[in-house]
């Protein structure tokens, strides 16, 4: 299981790259509403009674590898220039931390936004 801080270190790690071309820029903003739009749906799928459960889970799940594509793409964006993506390694490919880490995104750009 991931801490906090090892989230808000990928986070840094992609926020503080040297990178501001408008495809760098394009990218990281597809990435967080990625994981904005797959963490609401995660809340939705938790609160729903089961047979609400069955009606989301494979919007749910396209979600999800939506947000996975949109971490893939950008640090595959970042290897190509030179930059560090080794925050897309330590984030693994286990489909339950990837999915924590779209809700933690969510939870700092919404606290960030007040």
């Amino acid at each position: 299981m991931f801490s906090r801080s090892e989230f808000q270190s990928i986070i840094d790690e992609i926020e503080n790259c040297k990178l501001i071309d408008q495809d760098f820029l394009e990218l990281r903003q597809e990435l967080i509403i990625a994981a904005v739009n797959y963490s609401r749906i995660r809340v939705d799928w938790y609160l729903a009674v089961s047979e609400e459960r069955a009606r989301i889970e494979s919007g749910r799940t396209a979600a999800h590898d939506r947000f996975i594509d949109a971490c893939n793409i950008l640090s595959r964006y970042m290897g190509q220039h030179n930059e560090s993506n080794a925050w897309r390694v330590a984030l693994s490919d286990d489909r339950k931390v990837i999915g924590d880490f779209a809700c933690y995104i969510h939870a700092i750009y919404g606290l960030k936004a007040r």
